[in-house]
């Protein structure tokens, strides 16, 4: 499987973006999301977007790192971004500095990443949580006691929860319905639903 990592221009991700950089098949920033790979010592190996964000520090920095520039107006930088991480096939996707910052481009991002669930696994990271947008079942390893919540973002059908400290077995959600602050018990942990659209957040 190829893994990219996407940094984008939201809040200033912590010292654990390196790790996710090392961890990377290929770092792409979304446009002003070069300022932030610029902060944390990574260099992309590309830059992409409609180029009005990024700073002449940053583009000084990275000179010799192909910069990408797509002048359609009608999405942003981030689905730009996501448009060609899909036309290069790769499998899976680990964001940054995609949530906090504006609440407006946060909640976009989160709605934004639906068409490309069906193209690439993605998952959302911030610090202390990972945040899963989830059009399918998951199973996972996770530390227990760490808290996870699952958010419905359309109505959700037949949800079955193991592993953790509220179970649900077969459960249909409606668009209002949460899951705040359940809790991991077991070394592995499952999320299972027929259909729908959701967000599982998982402290670290």
């Amino acid at each position: 499987m190829s893994k990219a990592l996407l940094i984008c221009n939201g809040e200033k991700p912590g010292a654990w973006l390196k790790k996710l950089a090392r961890e990377a098949d290929f770092v792409l920033a979304a446009d002003g999301g070069a300022d932030n790979a610029l902060a944390a010592h990574i260099t992309p190996d590309a830059v992409i977007g409609d180029l009005d964000s990024a700073s002449a520090r940053a583009r000084k920095a990275f000179a010799e790192v192909p910069f990408i520039r797509v002048t359609r107006q009608d999405n942003t930088d981030f689905e730009k971004a996501l448009d060609w991480l899909t036309l290069q096939q790769f499998d899976e996707c680990i964001i940054a500095g995609a949530t906090g910052g504006r609440l407006d481009f946060t909640l976009g991002n989160f709605l934004s990443v639906y068409p490309y669930l069906t193209k690439m696994n993605i998952v959302f990271k911030a610090q202390g949580c990972s945040i899963y947008p989830l059009i399918k079942g998951i199973q996972f390893s996770s530390r227990k006691g760490a808290r996870m919540s699952i958010i419905p973002l359309t109505p959700c059908k037949n949800i079955t929860l193991k592993g953790v400290k509220y179970r649900l077995n077969g459960a249909d959600w409606q668009l209002g319905q949460t899951g705040i602050s359940n809790v991991i018990t077991a070394q592995k942990t499952e999320v299972l639903f027929d259909s729908g659209y959701m967000l599982m957040y998982l402290e670290d």
